[in-house]
């Protein structure tokens, strides 16, 4: 099996990084625009080969797809990351001609892979590589949700002083600043709801925590983060080359699932071999269901930039 992921920047090299020490493929390749970038990362992660424990073939390319044929899952993170103060709107003009040439591309020589876009702003740039590729809807997923239940769950296990692991918890909605929906009601310690540890105020502050955990990030470091992106990808890319069904929050198409069409925006989905294979309806309360088609009028609306675009 071969994976490939496309930018080599931060997000893209500990993807690469992570895919390989788990041992998903037999060879991951690392393709990016800048000469050498890719070439220098692959190698540099290649030779970590035998001191971690993996036999996974690394292999670097500035701009050849060719050397990207017959990949079975391919992960999108080209384009400008986010800097600080810039929302994940303002980057739509720059990324969408980005990851549209970049689709095009992959799909010439890997007409069966599996897409997983990371790149920003997601659930837009997963809708526009849906509705100008023709991909089999099942065969493209944001990750967003994912990592947005990752910080969610980091969150919770500060607030209750445990371990991260104890957690379960979901983000759906929008990959965004102000339209990912935190399910508090549904978070869980070992299997009992966090409502009977933490009061509302506490809860209320971990979800505002959570929803601005890209931002926070983004202002400390000053630039998108990359450790939990790669690992959240990776767990992603595992479920599916493993088969393994796990149900995860991911950015997919919906027709008619949560009261919503024509838009691609994080839901439960079970994501196995064929990529997500299933929705899964969580019976969202009146209130969620009206945050849900708050996010999604938000997103439609970067949506609508596509439009101004010549693409």
């Amino acid at each position: 099996m071969k994976i490939t992921v496309v930018g080599a920047g931060a997000v893209g090299a500990t993807c690469a990084d992570n895919i390989a020490r788990r041992q998903l493929a037999q060879e991951v390749v690392l393709l990016d625009i800048k000469e050498g970038l890719s070439e220098g990362k692959a190698l540099d992660m290649f030779q970590t080969a035998t001191l971690c424990g993996f036999d996974t073939k690394i292999t670097g390319s500035t701009n050849d797809y060719a050397k990207t044929a017959g990949s079975e899952v391919v992960v999108i993170t080209s384009g400008l990351p986010r800097k600080p103060g810039m929302t994940r709107e303002e980057l739509i003009g720059t990324n969408a001609n980005i990851v549209k040439g970049v689709t095009d591309n992959i799909l010439k020589h890997s007409p069966d892979a599996i897409i997983i876009i990371v790149s920003n702003p997601m659930d837009t740039m997963t809708y526009l590589s849906l509705t100008t590729s023709g991909l089999n809807k099942h065969k493209l997923i944001g990750m967003g949700g994912i990592l947005d239940s990752a910080r969610f769950k980091t969150y919770l296990s500060l607030a209750l002083d445990c371990p991260p692991n104890d957690i379960q918890g979901t983000v759906i909605g929008g990959h965004g600043d102000t339209t990912m929906i935190p399910l508090t009601r549904l978070a869980t310690r070992n299997g009992i709801p966090v409502s009977q540890f933490l009061d509302a105020e506490t809860l209320e502050k971990v979800a505002a925590d959570t929803m601005v955990g890209g931002a926070t990030l983004t202002k400390l470091i000053g630039t998108s983060a990359w450790y939990a992106p790669g690992a959240a990808v990776a767990e992603l890319v595992e479920s599916i080359v493993r088969d393994q069904k796990h149900i995860f929050p991911c950015c997919v198409a919906l027709d008619g699932e949560y009261g919503q069409s024509d838009i691609c925006l994080g839901v439960p989905v079970v994501i196995g071999k064929n990529g997500w294979e299933q929705i899964v309806d969580y019976k969202l309360t009146d209130d969620e269901q009206a945050a849900f088609n708050k996010s999604a009028d938000a997103v439609r609306n970067m949506n609508d930039v596509l439009k101004t675009l010549d693409m």
